[in-house]
């Protein structure tokens, strides 16, 4: 009673004092002191808004990480609000400021602490890009606030190659080199004119990853409102240069090899190339052959794992001595609200947040909605052009994307509903017509509205970006799956990142969305892709904030600190989801050791190192020719006397024959070197999360250090019962530090020999 008695009082404070300015608030309550009389507590939320009876409106309601409401509430009405029953505390919403310009802060990357500062932002780290060429007057590419760091480092031999449509003085501070690579292109097409001969990019792809490893900072970018706030790349006060590789007249591996030759000449410290190729051995792959001479000179090579789901096609780029990138979603969703009843009459209305990607600023108001089982299929242009000026429900056909087009080649229809019980994220990359996706839950709320009302009308509110409401990661139902086809004996990929719907900059004079048939938009340099080609840039700034830190670090060093430490669980602090695999935990096939976690790969404790030689061991163990080897190292200082497959890697792979006799004990064994990078004497423990019904066996159980940089090694036994099943099995090795906060987690899989195929 006391709590009705309360709220009375607080209708009646409200009618009395709404005058005056208005803001937003966040209100935390405490959900204990909720009246029994109201079912739940967003009833309790909005009830207490509700009675106002003035202009201020109800907005959110809260009630899993927090609990409380949001409102536009006025002076008088917030200190009335103070004095109710379960009152906790209240604050003035405020600006949010994103930072792509998300993934960033996704990733937890911070500018006051962690890896950012201490990598002053990746100052002076060079990050060579392979790829379509570059777009060099976008903002992205600007050195303002580099001014301090304008003098090239000592090491940096490249050059700004002029060309078509561009001079050197296109390059500066942050665009230090640009160069473009196009006899092979030139050799296949004779007669062709190439489109752009210069470094300019026509294409987009390479703008976007540059920008995504390495873009200065750009304030109100946006993909038209989507996505809103300040653009920058993991490494923003990194150098980055552009080697053209990509025309539109073709790709071609001669000169995907000039260009990664000619980076490692220049001085890079790391290389991104967001392209490979597919069924081709290591001594035939351009990418493998030319990192290998990276990596000799311990420039990091960060390459995409490829987007061969769901057709099944093996991940490219399983090469031992690079970094082999998955792709994840994140946490933000795009978005249109859809009002049932007149958006005038807020009591009366219901709003359904569904999914959007629609260009315009626009607001479909007040329009009727429809819904019969004629024209609901949206598959008929003839139905639909006869159709009333209306919001149309779409039924689910399971052809979204023909509805789509159908519903923009009409001129008739203010708008539509789209219906998908895909519980997996829509990654459509723009919208063509005034719609917004909804779920087959909401569906029925939408056709109950409409058979309930005399007058059904519906509102569709567009250009709304939704952050942390989402499980997130989770693996992408595109990127591809390990194991490695060219090299199975090394676990790929390696870790993952972001890579759906990053924002990014783009070329001008492209357009990125469509509004009908025949109106094509410009989203003013930026926009949303998606593709493992977005998650290496990612991890590619990453590994330049790395070598920022730790210049002495070994490009396995790097590796190894961002595999070691990255997670297998999501904001729910569950195991990592793979929609590919309709949701399911996620293999280490899929995403590797987990989702980078840059602040923690800063300080890793024990890191996993490989010289050359530990690579031309396993490559004399996979039955290649002299050759064969030589096409990839290109020396002989090499010897195979100490050939093996165990590398020493931070993951392992047994492999086993699922035709093997139902019950046989199937063993594989390795050894191990860890590098002491942390505090100078401390001692580790293991913990083995065995795959299901595999023994796994490590010693020592501990591990002593004196002093930092000192190694020490273990061995683990894995041994399993071949069940004539061909699964995936999949468990861990953890170190963790005695004293200290170190963790040092590395994934085990058991497959069969067909995995992956």
């Amino acid at each position: 009673m006391f709590h009705l008695c309360s709220l009375l009082l607080l209708v009646f404070s409200f009618h009395a004092t709404s005058t005056g300015d208005f803001s937003t608030y966040i209100v935390h309550l405490d959900p204990s002191s909720r009246p029994e009389h109201f079912t739940t507590h967003q009833q309790w939320h909005s009830s207490i808004v509700s009675v106002a009876k003035s202009s201020n409106s109800f907005l959110y309601s809260y009630e899993n990480a927090l609990h409380g409401f949001s409102a536009v509430l006025s002076q008088q009405e917030l200190q009335t609000l103070q004095n109710l029953p379960g009152f906790l505390s209240a604050y003035k919403d405020k600006l949010v400021t994103m930072d792509t310009t998300y993934t960033p802060e996704f990733m937890s990357l911070n500018p006051s602490t962690g890896l950012w500062p201490a990598s002053k932002f990746g100052e002076d780290v060079i990050i060579g890009v392979i790829d379509t060429g570059i777009w060099p007057e976008s903002p992205s590419f600007s050195d303002h606030g580099m001014i301090y760091t304008s003098k090239l480092p000592s090491k940096w031999k490249g050059t700004c190659q002029e060309g078509q449509d561009f001079n050197s003085s296109l390059c500066n501070s942050k665009l230090i080199g640009a160069r473009y690579f196009n006899k092979g292109v030139k050799a296949a097409n004779p007669n062709a004119t190439l489109t752009m001969n210069s470094a300019r990019d026509t294409i987009g792809h390479g703008t976007h990853t540059t920008s995504t490893a390495a873009g200065n900072y750009v304030e109100g970018a946006s993909f038209f409102g989507y996505a809103d706030g300040v653009a920058r790349g993991m490494a923003p006060r990194a150098r980055v240069a552009m080697y053209k590789v990509i025309w539109d007249e073709g790709r071609y591996a001669s000169d995907v090899l000039a260009g990664m030759d000619q980076a490692v000449a220049d001085g890079v410290d790391i290389i991104s190339i967001s392209m490979g190729f597919d069924g081709v051995p290591l001594y035939e792959d351009p990418v493998a052959i030319a990192s290998f001479g990276a990596m000799e000179k311990e420039i990091l090579v960060s390459s995409s794992a490829g987007n061969g789901e769901p057709r099944g096609i093996p991940l490219h780029n399983g090469i031992p001595w690079m970094l082999t990138v998955a792709a994840g979603n994140f946490d933000r969703t795009f978005a249109a609200s859809l009002t049932l009843g007149n958006s005038n009459d807020k009591e009366q209305q219901r709003v359904i947040v569904g999914r959007s990607m629609f260009p315009l600023d626009a607001w479909v108001k007040n329009e009727t909605l429809i819904y019969n089982k004629t024209l609901s299929k949206c598959d008929s242009l003839e139905l639909l052009s006869q159709a009333p000026r209306a919001i149309i429900v779409c039924e689910d056909t399971g052809f979204l994307d023909f509805q789509m087009r159908a519903i923009s080649s009409v001129t008739n229809l203010a708008g539509a509903v789209f219906v998908s019980n895909d519980p997996s994220p829509v990654e459509f990359e723009f919208m063509s017509c005034p719609g917004v996706l909804i779920s087959a839950t909401e569906l029925a709320t939408v056709i109950h509205y409409i058979n309930s009302s005399d007058n059904p009308i519906a509102a569709i509110k567009f250009r709304q970006t939704v952050t942390g409401k989402e499980v997130a990661p989770s693996v992408t139902d595109y990127t591809s799956r390990g194991p490695s086809p060219n090299c199975p004996a090394v676990l790929k990929p390696d870790v993952m990142a972001p890579g759906s719907l990053v924002l990014a900059s783009w070329i001008p004079d492209d357009y990125t969305a469509a509004v009908g048939k025949n109106t094509l938009l410009s989203s003013e340099g930026f926009n949303l892709i998606s593709g493992t080609s977005m998650a290496c840039p990612h991890a590619s700034g990453v590994a330049a904030l790395l070598r920022g830190v730790h210049p002495e670090w070994s490009h396995a060093a790097i590796r190894s600190a961002m595999m070691t430490t990255a997670t297998e669980l999501d904001s729910s602090m569950m195991p990592i989801k793979d929609v590919g695999q309709n949701f399911t935990v996620a293999s280490p096939l899929a995403m590797g050791a987990g989702h980078i976690v840059p602040n923690l790969a800063m300080d890793p404790g024990l890191v996993y190192d490989a010289a050359p030689q530990d690579y031309v061991s396993l490559l004399c163990s996979m039955n290649f020719t002299r050759n064969q080897i030589m096409t990839i190292t290109r020396s002989n200082n090499y010897d195979c006397a100490n050939s093996s497959l165990d590398l020493n890697y931070p993951s392992f792979v047994a492999f086993y024959d699922k035709n093997v006799t139902t019950g046989a004990m199937l063993k594989h064994r390795f050894r191990r070197v860890v590098t002491n990078v942390g505090a100078a004497a401390t001692t580790y423990k293991v913990k083995v999360a065995p795959p299901e019904g595999v023994k796994v066996a490590v010693w020592p159980q501990s591990l002593v250090f004196g002093k930092k940089n000192e190694q020490r090694d273990y061995y683990v036994e894995i041994v399993y019962p071949s069940d004539g099943q061909g699964r995936v099995l999949y468990g861990s090795i953890v170190w963790s530090e005695e004293s200290g906060s170190h963790v040092v987690r590395s994934p085990i899989v058991v497959a069969p020999t067909s995995a992956g195929k």
